[in-house]
This record gives structure tokens, C-alpha cells and sequence, in this order.
């Protein structure tokens, strides 16, 4: 089975590393003149597929939005999933889990192994129980060829005292950059164990040796620009995926203007790249 980091590295070079947010937030569903139950919600879902399948690399839909409609929100998340399955677009689902023990596994059993109902490409995780205890996520999603990204650096303010926090002359952050790094270790294209780190702000991290993929959320509305993320990734080994959600979905809920929103944004970016040659 071909590995998540392969695929991503294909979907990148097909389509430009932009990962486009699925938020169907409360505030976002009125204003697309949407109800905020799960008919509203799959209303959403429905323009977001039809507006980023095969044109962006990525979707990340975050679970949380789809969870809060209860069963019938997790419903509608699965048809979406299974919809962007059919298209070259990779989905990353943003759900941050992170246990130990059979209730790790059990999360693995939902998100990452062979025939989980909740399957993506990928899976958030959080690693603050000890990255060691994300390990049946990690096993899950390489037997099934998906792929993980953990929390390393994050933007919000009040994730800096524990991320900061130092051990041995090492932030946590970086040690989670590391740890990342050696489960990567050997892979002859790009690992399938990516982190997350926040890009509105300067991170302090090397990400020389990570060799698998980093995910960016704050692009756009969050005030990170095209050529923040370049400047602040240079030197990264593996794909930066730069996250944005309400600066593309703003343009909703005619599909086609999402369809172009993304792809101004990812022409920014490429744009970025090249200016920094």
C-alpha cells in the first residue's frame, strides 16, 4: 500500500500544497444562508465536495463542527469523507486525539485502521499524555497507509507555557519535532508522521530533519500571509501545508467561488515560493 507522505507528495505536485479548512461553523452556516442542523450541515459538505475535490491538495475538516450535530453530524462527516475518497484530494481530519492505553486504541480503531469508520488520509493528534502513547495510532495508520500529524507548536497563547516549557536545554515543542523525526527516520521520500505548527508567529523550531510534512494553520484570516509561511518554513524537509479556512470558505456557497478562492490563494503561494528563489 502506497504510504500517506508518497501520496501527499503527489497531490502537492498535482495541485500545490494549500489545505483548505472545512469549518462548518455556526456563525459560518448563517451566513451561507444555511440552517444549523445536520440537513444545513450536509448542505455545507455538499458545496465544500463539490467545490474542493481534485482542485486543492488537501481538506481538513474539523471534527468537532460535524460532532457537535451528534449522530447525525458524524454521519454527515463520513459521506464527506467517503466523497473526497473518490477524488485525488487528501483529507486530514482534525479531531486531536490523544490517550493511552486500550482508549488509544480504541480512537485508532475509529480513525486510522483498516476499514475505520471515521477513516481520512490523516488524523490531528495530541501528544501531551506522552508521544509514546500515541503508538496504536501510530501502527494503525501504517498498516492502513494513512498518516498522522501531532501537535508541536500551536498559535494559540495559552498552548506556549507547556510547548515552551524546557528539558534538558530542549523545548517540548522540539522534542516533539524530534520525535516525529525519528519515526521518519529512513523513509526514502516523505514520512507519514507530519506535526503541527501554528504560522502566524515565529516558531524557534529546526525542522531540518523532520522529513515528513508540516501542517500550517493561520493562513489568511488568521493574518499569516503566503509569504510569512515561505519565510518562516525555509529550510523544512518535507511538504508545508499551509492551512486556510474562513479567508476560502467566506467565498460560500456557490462551490465554484470556493473552488476559486483556493486556487488564488494557492497561486499566491506558489508565487511566494518562487519570489524566494
Amino acid at each position: 500500500m502506497t504510504g500517506f507522505g508518497v501520496r501527499l507528495l503527489g497531490a502537492v505536485r498535482e495541485s500545490g500544497p494549500l489545505c483548505a479548512g472545512v469549518d462548518p461553523h455556526p456563525a459560518l452556516l448563517a451566513k451561507w444562508g444555511l440552517t444549523d442542523d445536520a440537513d444545513g450541515l450536509a448542505r455545507f459538505a455538499d458545496a465544500c465536495l463539490t467545490g474542493f475535490a481534485g482542485s486543492v491538495a488537501v481538506v481538513k475538516p474539523q471534527s468537532a463542527f460535524f460532532e457537535r450535530h451528534g449522530a447525525a453530524g458524524i454521519a454527515v462527516l463520513e459521506r464527506l469523507l467517503a466523497g473526497f475518497a473518490q477524488s485525488s484530494t487528501l483529507t486530514l481530519l482534525d479531531a486531536k486525539r490523544g490517550d493511552i492505553g486500550s482508549t488509544m486504541d480504541g480512537y485508532a480503531d475509529a480513525y486510522l485502521r483498516v476499514g475505520a469508520p471515521l477513516g481520512a488520509d490523516a488524523l490531528t493528534l495530541s501528544p501531551y499524555l506522552g508521544f509514546g502513547a500515541l503508538e496504536p495510532a501510530f501502527s494503525a495508520a501504517r498498516e492502513a497507509g494513512r498518516g498522522v500529524f501531532v501537535l508541536a507548536r500551536t498559535s494559540n497563547p495559552e498552548g506556549a507555557p507547556v510547548q515552551l516549557a524546557e528539558s534538558g536545554g530542549v523545548s517540548v515543542a522540539q522534542a516533539m519535532v524530534d520525535a516525529a523525526a525519528a519515526r521518519n527516520a529512513g523513509t526514502p521520500d516523505c514520512g507519514d508522521v507530519g506535526v503541527v505548527v501554528g504560522g502566524t508567529h515565529e516558531h524557534g523550531l529546526d525542522l531540518s530533519t523532520l522529513h515528513g510534512p508540516v501542517l500550517v494553520p493561520g493562513l489568511g484570516a488568521q493574518g499569516a500571509t503566503p509569504a510569512d509561511v515561505v519565510a518562516r518554513f525555509a529550510g523544512t524537509t518535507g511538504p508545508v501545508l499551509p492551512v486556510a479556512a474562513r479567508s476560502v470558505l467566506a467565498a460560500g456557497p456557490d462551490p465554484v467561488a470556493l473552488r476559486d478562492a483556493a486556487r488564488t490563494l494557492a497561486d499566491a503561494l506558489a508565487s511566494a515560493h518562487a519570489g524566494s528563489r
